[in-house]
């Protein structure tokens, strides 16, 4: 069998007799064409692209900075944001300027936001055709008349080819990611990893929405078939179950990562998903799965057969991050609008390595504020370049690296509207049991759906509960479908005295970790901090 990963990208000599081209807004057949005989990807398929991004097969997050302006000064989160200095940025601008104008590039103009009244126009400028493709996917399209009138927001400049220089740009290395929130202009060069566009018009959303009483959120969410109104959210990082979850067959999927809360209710940021697909399967998640054959869908980093261009979900020699991206109609449930009501339930998602958590429990508004800001899970392998392995992590707000003001503001702004909206707050473990990661296994998916299922229906309200001995939440007893020990994660292993030690390491980073919000948080939430 001839098999292979797709070709590497490489900078394209378009124009090189002096005429470069901006190919203002194609069409995805125009785009897909471009990207083929560009050397971009090769066509798969269904009419999928099948792209690899370079040396860059996740998200570079030591290489993201915010330009550090006096206007933004005491806003901006500057622990867990680098700072970039104006004169770097203007440098860094003027440069990638002229780059992009020696090449030909890719024009979209999109929105960011389902909901008129909070969206942000983003015109995105790229090298790379199939980045333009993969924006058209994951943003949100105009209509002819709004393209008319489309005047940007905010302008993304990506430019994998192009090389920053540390000293002369005030970079880490020729890779940057540098977020102007004053001149609203992004730039991206050294990578040629989808994600990247799509995290910083997240980062962007995450610093606009507050200031407007919008709740941005890392999250996914549904709703009832023919009851917008009977909505849930689903928070969490990459690999703790949110497309997964949140695609169920007998919901309506308003979106797979990225939503606003407004007074109105809840709104898609994005028009597409972004999914993973390392050990994808066709019987457990058939909607997924049937993207990756379907026209246009852009497929990162997957190996094929190069005679039959079937798709190898398990093999990842390159990345175990390999994703499709992928417009929202492609889901058949999906909704048209990309909106909701107010959510009746909010469900955090964590992946504990630990195998101390159980897969399901009750918070409350004060104990949910507690986990958002702990952001407790593990980062699974692929996400982030260097991770091989699930590594347990503090992810505060289920999203620290897309986050620029502080981690409190979108803390208070959740708990408020949970309160006013009488939501109910569940803690979700699709990580493992048993077990720590290397000795126990992962939940199983089938128990965790008989779970949430159970919740969203209201099964959960009615049954007896225990109160968890480490963090002080209610846990169900017995629900029906669902072997009762997985509900009781002690019982699950071979020895109670390492589950109990276990138990005691988890708590205690917890406590570690939670000191830092300490000085800004209330009473109420720090005697809802552990059990």
């Amino acid at each position: 069998m001839n098999r292979r990963g797709p070709p590497a990208p490489s900078p394209t000599a378009e124009g090189a007799a002096g005429r470069h081209i901006a190919h203002d807004n194609l069409l995805e057949p125009d785009l897909l064409a471009e990207a083929v005989r560009r050397g971009e990807g090769e066509l798969g398929l269904g009419g999928a692209l099948l792209v690899a991004t370079g040396d860059h097969t996740g998200r570079s997050p030591n290489d993201k900075f915010v330009v550090r302006t006096p206007s933004l000064e005491d806003t901006i989160w500057w622990d867990n944001n680098a700072p970039m200095t104006p004169a770097h940025f203007d440098r860094l601008h003027a440069d990638m300027r002229a780059y992009a104008d020696a090449r030909d590039r890719f024009v979209e103009d999109l929105f960011c936001g389902a909901e008129g009244a909070h969206r942000l126009s983003i015109r995105v400028i790229a090298e790379y055709a199939w980045h333009g493709l993969f924006m058209r996917h994951l943003l949100r399209r105009p209509s002819p008349a709004e393209l008319d009138a489309f005047a940007p927001d905010y302008t993304i400049l990506n430019c994998p080819g192009f090389r920053a220089d540390p000293e002369r740009h005030g970079t880490r290395s020729e890779t940057v990611i540098a977020i102007n929130l004053e001149a609203k202009v992004i730039l991206i060069g050294g990578s040629g990893y989808g994600g990247e566009n799509k995290k910083a018009a997240f980062t962007v959303m995450n610093h606009e929405m507050p200031a407007r009483g919008v709740m941005p959120m890392h999250c996914s969410a549904n709703h009832a078939p023919g009851d917008p109104d009977d909505c849930a959210v689903f928070f969490g990082l990459s690999g703790t179950g949110k497309t997964t979850l949140s695609a169920a067959a007998d919901r309506v999927l308003v979106g797979d990562d990225e939503h606003g809360w407004s007074d109105r209710g809840i709104f898609n940021f994005e028009g597409g998903c972004y999914a993973k697909t390392i050990h994808l399967s066709a019987r457990a998640e058939p909607q997924i799965h049937a993207t990756t054959a379907m026209f246009g869908t852009v497929v990162e980093n997957m190996v094929y057969d190069r005679r039959t261009k079937q798709l190898d979900f398990d093999d990842d020699s390159r990345t175990a991050n390999t994703r499709a991206a992928y417009p929202l109609s492609y889901i058949p449930n999906a909704s048209a609008s990309g909106l909701a009501g107010h959510p009746r339930h909010v469900v955090m998602l964590t992946c504990d390595a630990f195998g101390v958590l159980p897969p399901i429990a009750r918070l409350t508004p004060a104990q949910a504020m507690y986990h958002f800001l702990s952001g407790f899970t593990a980062k699974v392998a692929g996400t982030e370049r260097g991770v091989t392995e699930p590594q347990p992590t503090f992810s505060t707000c289920f999203g620290a690296p897309f986050m620029p003001r502080r981690p409190e503001v979108y803390g208070n702004l959740l708990r408020q509207k949970i309160v006013t909206h009488g939501a109910r707050c569940w803690l979700v473990n699709t990580g493992w049991t048993g077990g720590a990661h290397g000795t126990g296994h992962r939940m199983p998916i089938a128990a965790t759906r008989a779970l949430l299922k159970a919740a969203l229906d209201g099964t959960l309200d009615g049954v007896a509960t225990r109160r968890d001995p480490n963090f002080g939440f209610d846990v169900p007893c017995a629900v029906a479908g669902v072997d009762a020990a997985l509900l009781d994660p002690r019982r699950t292993w071979n020895d109670p005295a390492a589950y109990d030690a276990q138990a005691r390491k988890l708590v205690a980073m917890f406590v570690a970790n939670f000191a830092q919000y300490e000085p800004h948080i209330d009473d109420e939430i720090k005697a809802a901090a552990i059990g």
